[in-house]
């Protein structure tokens, strides 16, 4: 039964017909090989493509050689990038889907590789972490990069791709900077007003036109506001809508923000699913071709609800089909309890910008060898799994696909571990869905779940002698010992479990992610002065809050620290606390609290060694993963259980 019609219904996209409404927005992979297509990279996007997503965007494709954008991201700069991108083509088209580079010219925001030349702009405006200002381009230079994206749509043409996609949106690369005046300030023909800075992006899509002929899908991504003054607004990008429309263009792929806004463009873990749809819905008034929207469209429901709704023709969903190549096969046939769920986390994303690989911290194993291609084990084994966390209940799962005999137990009355605090914070509840999808996934392979099962020497040394022993019982929190003089002292595990209830004025130790998302937790959500609110003091030793995390998630906790009213102290170390005393030192002060109620404390983990050390006592080999063995995050808890239970 198909729960989702309009999502499951074709649209034409020019001369082209696509079978859904699901496409698959660019995202970076860095798996190509300095710039040619390698055969990851048609597994990756092969495995979308057969789990049904209707037309992939593949990630930024570079037009010219000289600048670069990620060191892992695709080019179709000359003709010999010709050949892997006819062997990509083919492997996509087998299974129905289409298939288009989005093409891009980095500009301003190119990687600083040894030996690449000034970068060029609009105008002598680049972003803030750049280590010179770029130089404006010159007429002579846009127009050989017009031809250049010209030359580049032919490439995939001659490969069979479905057409390609230029992007304009963000304030980001050649086109996007042109386009906004944010970064563009120039006064002759490709600028001082909107006519002026839509004029390069207007050329481009006529000469792509021009050389590939009507058969071809031009797809054009705009931002349909970048919610910054000065920036591009919804009343600008209808306009910049229409003028595409005149010029040619088949679809509209309608984004939002800039890129050096975060948590703009790309929205950030717990906001509201469908960011942009607001613009998109609007455009779609005023243009007759098909309009694409993005933004954390991760669920089947909200995807179905967009086009129905009418805020859309056309759903991009990335990080859902990142998650879980299966995603629409499993939505279109109502299997969506398997659906590995999205959180949003952007982690997928975290080391791009290093180089590194995509990965996702729900998905373990983005390469050919993964969950749903793991095979069984030569040799069958006992397995004794000690803890049903994420780490223990993965590893459980791959070791029971592996064709094991598993026994997993778990001392608390459910699964899930610490993800079962993790989600309690504000912006966290997706977690939730994880600790579901991974307990549904355990019993439905059949693992034997112990629950309020703790293990004692004797009867692991009766019942589980001849058990291979996988350890992944977690960690504890850090408590000084003397900070619990305090008339009450509570770790931030308790507030989050609710085994604590604090009073109205609360101090908490550690600036890290536990101490500033139960800061947001207990804080109030609007900050008014009201006399009965909660007043929350943040003391964090180091220079900053949250040192190891970045992008949107981090960037919108922290906003919302401080429209709070949360004091935040970084540089500020607790000396000593007495019963109703808190002393820190600060600049070279020291500072007393002696009206606080509640002392938190958020210091980090340390790993629980407790029943490593009776194992070690019973001469029984065992392995460790997850926090028993290094403190990390969810997704290191993922992938250690994985890599672990995948070679057993």
């Amino acid at each position: 039964m198909n729960n989702y019609p309009n999502l499951f219904s074709p649209i034409k996209i020019g001369e082209t017909t696509v079978k859904n409404r699901i496409f698959m927005p660019p995202v970076s992979t860095n798996l190509a090989d300095k710039g040619y297509i390698t055969d990851t990279l048609i597994e990756h996007y092969s495995a979308r493509a057969k789990g049904g997503v209707g037309l992939i965007i593949t990630e930024v494709t570079t037009i010219e050689p000289v600048y670069t954008y990620l060191p892992g991201d695709i080019s179709i700069a000359d003709d010999s990038y010709i050949p892997g991108w006819k062997k990509l083509a083919d492997s996509v088209h087998q299974y129905g889907s289409k298939i288009i580079p989005q093409l891009f010219h980095p500009a301003y925001m190119a990687f600083p590789i040894p030996g690449t030349p000034r970068l060029i702009a609009p105008s002598n405006i680049g972003p803030s972490y750049a280590k010179e200002a770029p130089r404006p381009a010159t007429i002579p230079e846009l127009k050989k990069i017009i031809k250049q994206f010209g030359e580049a749509a032919l490439r995939v043409q001659i490969a069979q791709g479905d057409g390609v996609e230029i992007h304009a949106a963000h304030a980001h690369g050649l086109l996007g900077g042109f386009l906004s005046p944010t970064f563009n300030k120039r006064s002759d023909e490709y600028g001082g007003d909107i006519n002026g800075r839509l004029k390069l992006v207007l050329e481009v899509l006529d000469e792509v036109r021009r050389v590939c002929g009507k058969n071809f899908i031009i797809d054009v991504r705009i931002s349909g506001d970048e919610y910054s003054d000065g920036g591009l607004n919804l009343n600008d990008a209808i306009y910049v809508a229409k003028q595409l429309e005149k010029h040619g263009a088949d679809m509209l792929h309608v984004s939002g923000g800039a890129t050096i806004k975060r948590a703009s463009s790309i929205p950030a873990p717990g906001t509201k699913q469908g960011a942009h749809i607001a613009s998109s819905e609007e455009i779609k008034k005023y243009v007759s071709i098909p309009v694409a929207t993005v933004g954390r469209i991760i669920e089947p429901w909200i995807a179905e609800e967009i086009i129905a709704n009418g805020k859309a023709d056309i759903v991009m969903m990335g990080r859902a089909n990142l998650c879980d190549s299966e995603f629409v096969n499993k939505a279109q046939n109502g299997n969506e309890i398997d659906i590995r769920p999205c959180i949003g986390c952007l982690r997928c994303l975290n080391g791009i910008m290093f180089g590194k690989r995509v990965s996702c911290s729900i998905n373990p194993s983005l390469e050919i060898e993964n969950e749903e291609t793991i095979q069984l084990a030569d040799k069958k084994k006992n397995i004794l799994v000690i803890g049903g966390g994420p780490a223990g209940m993965e590893a459980a799962y791959v070791a029971k696909k592996r064709g094991h005999h598993v026994v997993l137990c778990e001392h608390k009355d459910e699964l899930g571990g610490l993800m079962r605090l993790a989600c309690v914070p504000i912006a966290k509840q997706d977690i939730a869905k994880v600790t579901k999808y991974m307990s549904h996934k355990l019993a439905m392979t059949g693992v034997d779940i112990r629950l309020n099962c703790t293990l004692a020497k004797d009867t692991i040394a009766q019942e589980f002698s001849d058990y291979e022993i996988i350890m992944s019982n977690g960690a504890k929190p850090i408590i000084v010992k003397s900070f619990t003089n305090f008339k009450q002292c509570v770790s931030a595990d308790d507030i989050l479990a609710g085994i604590a209830f604090p009073g109205r004025k609360i101090v908490i130790i550690g600036g890290g992610s536990v101490g500033c998302e139960t800061a947001d937790y207990l804080a109030p959500l609007v900050y008014d002065q009201y006399p009965r609110d909660r007043e929350i003091i943040l003391i964090e030793m180091t220079k900053s809050l949250m040192a190891t995390e970045s992008g949107p998630g981090r960037s919108l906790l922290m906003q919302r620290l401080m429209s709070k009213g949360v004091q935040i102290n970084c540089n500020a170390k607790v000396q000593r606390v007495e019963e109703d005393k808190i002393y820190y030192e600060k600049d070279g002060k020291t500072i007393c609290i002696d009206d606080a109620d509640t002392l938190v404390l958020a210091m980090g983990y340390r790993s629980d060694t407790t029943l490593s050390d009776t194992l070690k006592e019973l001469a029984i080999p065992y392995h460790t993963i997850g926090d028993c063995e290094h403190v990390g995050n969810l997704k290191d808890a993922i992938h250690a259980g994985y890599d672990l239970a995948k070679d057993l």
